[in-house]
């Protein structure tokens, strides 16, 4: 069915076939099983304590105000991230600010963190919580015109915790759409905002709550080894590896490919991968690792969790394969891991690292 509707989809403006898309899920009329494939069993894992029924997950950035999370739950994700979101309602950058590269499987988006704000989606996150079928994520960051980045953090930390609304949630320093965002990536930085965070966890007695950071794929080696460190001296729990890119162009075939904005999909796959092994072999097992970039496919699923992902999550993926992704995903990690003779999904995270 997406194959037949994807060159009507594609004649769309991008945020208009997106908008589209979440209005779809909201309808909902497509039942859980047509998303089952057999032996699911050898993809179940533990994650954050919970057995999940896969590690495929929805990255943030396409719920981003979460009104759809349980229907993608639905499509058969074990794992949804929503946001990111921000203390106030953010109407993000001007328009046109999503691009497609469809010679490369990509996408180009300086979107801004736009969402309809921390109060507004925690009352849905409320409504909906009871009904999830799996880990749900929170991703928040600063609205753009904050006096503290930091405060900002806090505060949706905070109000998260607060109502338990989040298995876990996490602290994107990495969009590369929010000026001076990135500067999170410097030791100093970065560990004066985690140390204000555990004292908050702290003060709410909530220690126990799991906080990720999402990291740029952009950072040097260097960068790596400190906030590896920093991690551990920290607690932290997660690492979502990556966000998007501002490099990677000068091989790519689309016209679209100087449109300022962070670079997802096909072209981020490679450079994520790395990221990964890099992280990896610094923490073994002493953080959580979620690969993002260029997810597509079983085979490239497989790629990221032996080069040491615990999950997966992917976006782009689905805005060209549509929402049967998860399931086509499924199927081919299941046939990968049989023919490695791999009984379970979770023995295969950093094999090949």
């Amino acid at each position: 069915m997406f194959s037949f509707l994807k060159p009507l989809i594609f004649g769309l403006d991008p945020e208009v076939a997106h908008d589209l898309a979440i209005k779809s899920l909201k309808i909902n009329v497509i039942p859980e099983d047509f998303f089952k494939v057999e032996n699911e069993k050898m993809l179940e894992t533990t994650f954050l304590k919970h057995k999940i029924k896969n590690p495929i997950g929805m990255a943030a950035g396409f719920d981003k105000s979460a009104e759809v999370f349980n229907s993608l739950f639905q499509l058969g994700f074990g794992i949804v991230e929503v946001g990111t979101i921000t203390p106030k309602k953010q109407l993000g950058n001007p328009k046109p600010r999503i691009f497609r590269l469809e010679e490369d499987e990509a996408l180009i988006n300086r979107l801004g963190f736009n969402n309809d704000g921390l109060e507004v989606v925690t009352k849905r996150l409320e409504k909906g919580k009871l009904n999830k079928q799996g880990i749900l994520g929170i991703n928040v960051g600063p609205n753009y015109n904050s006096d503290s980045f930091e405060s900002d953090f806090l505060k949706c930390i905070s109000h998260l915790i607060k109502l338990s609304l989040a298995d876990y949630i996490t602290i994107n320093i990495s969009s590369p759409n929010t000026e001076n965002l990135r500067d999170f990536h410097d030791e100093s930085k970065l560990e004066t905002l985690m140390k204000e965070v555990n004292k908050l966890k702290k003060k709410l007695k909530s220690e126990s709550t799991p906080i990720f950071l999402k990291v740029s794929p952009d950072i040097k080696d260097h960068s790596v080894e400190k906030i590896s460190g920093l991690i551990i001296d920290q607690n932290i729990d997660g690492l979502i590896l990556t966000n998007t890119t501002n490099l990677c162009r000068s091989s790519l075939k689309s016209s679209n490919k100087n449109q300022v904005g962070g670079l997802s999909g096909k072209p981020l796959r490679e450079l994520s991968n790395e990221m990964i092994s890099k992280f990896y072999k610094k923490l073994r097992g002493k953080a959580y690792i979620i690969g993002v970039g260029g997810v597509d496919s079983g085979k490239s699923a497989f790629e990221k969790i032996s080069s040491g992902a615990n999950a997966i999550q992917l976006y782009t993926g689905m805005i060209y394969k549509g929402p049967g992704i998860v399931k086509q995903i499924k199927k081919d990690l299941i046939s990968i891991l049989r023919q490695q003779k791999i009984k379970n999904i979770e023995d295969a995270v950093g094999i090949n690292s």
